[in-house]
């Protein structure tokens, strides 16, 4: 018995991994697609390592997809002593391919010559290819290692916003190095589409509303959210501090396309329900996130 359940651990552990390579594979392609062909014929420097490389290749016979590599070798080494061997395996994984990818796809050119659309459009594709990698447990590299870092003492902080304020300075420097203040102000709008896409690649469609009801037809009101909208509800015990009534609290989280209905079902069973609605924007549990494989 111990021995069958120790095959199906191994097939599952195996499964994860081949899974998760593939979603590396395809995120770094992606991810090299933006910049070869959006991003580096267009001088947008996106930010972080692939921003430096592409300033770097427009002064130097060394290729983008060569400097991203090279540049992140010290950055390789202070991961591999921060997160260990099998992280680093991974990454590397990735920015061997997303150097390959990038050198090759460069010869094919341009998708197009507009800053504009070039901006928005290769800001999505690479923000794609960087959550495909990061859910694969991986980094493109570069300063997605050094926010790594840093999500481990600003946890409030989204992995989106970090990469946002690293990428700014990196595009200070490309208009200073490009003479060319336009370009770098494409390059914020690339920067700002791919914080935005990024996190909702990686996080989700986390948005949700909190509501807390405090009515004299709770029962009826909780029964009715466990049976139709089918989310968890909990019951908390309040007191009215001017009354000095005891009143039953409901606690519900319900994603933003279905609180209508709730909204319905309390306002039917008592209008004069009091409610008090906020966003929720992270939310770990049962039908939402894991919060041991989910936060990057």
């Amino acid at each position: 018995m111990l021995n069958k359940v120790r095959k199906i651990a191994n097939k599952n552990r195996r499964n994860r991994v081949i899974a998760e390579y593939l979603a590396n594979t395809v995120g770094s392609i992606i991810y090299a697609i933006g910049i070869a062909n959006f991003l580096d014929p267009n001088r947008l420097a996106p930010g972080g390592v692939s921003g430096l490389s592409i300033i770097l290749d427009k002064f130097t016979p060394i290729q983008t997809g060569t400097w991203i590599f090279l540049l992140n070798v010290p950055i390789l080494l202070l991961g591999l002593w921060k997160f260990g061997a099998k992280f680093i395996v991974s990454t590397l994984y990735s920015i061997l391919l997303t150097t390959v990818a990038t050198n090759h796809l460069a010869t094919f050119g341009p998708v197009t010559s507009d800053p504009m659309l070039a901006s928005i459009i290769g800001g999505t594709v690479v923000a794609v290819g960087m959550g495909l990698v990061f859910k694969a447990r991986a980094t493109t590299g570069g300063s997605d290692i050094i926010v790594k870092l840093l999500r481990r003492k600003y946890r409030h902080m989204k992995t989106g916003m970090l990469i946002l304020i690293t990428d700014l300075i990196v595009i200070a420097i490309s208009a200073v190095a490009f003479k060319d203040l336009e370009i770098a102000l494409f390059a914020v709008i690339s920067v700002t589409v791919t914080g935005v896409v990024f996190d909702g690649v990686l996080y989700g469609r986390d948005g949700a509303k909190l509501v807390y009801i405090i009515s004299n037809e709770s029962e009826k009101i909780t029964a009715r959210l466990l049976q139709e909208l089918d989310v968890g509800v909990t019951h908390m015990q309040g007191k009215g501090a001017y009354s000095g009534e005891q009143k039953q609290v409901i606690l519900v989280v319900v994603k933003k396309d279905i609180y209508p209905k709730a909204e319905e079902i309390v306002k039917e069973e008592d209008p004069r329900a009091f409610m008090i609605i906020t966003d929720a924007t992270e939310i770990y549990g049962e039908g939402y996130k894991n919060i041991f494989s989910e936060k990057i």
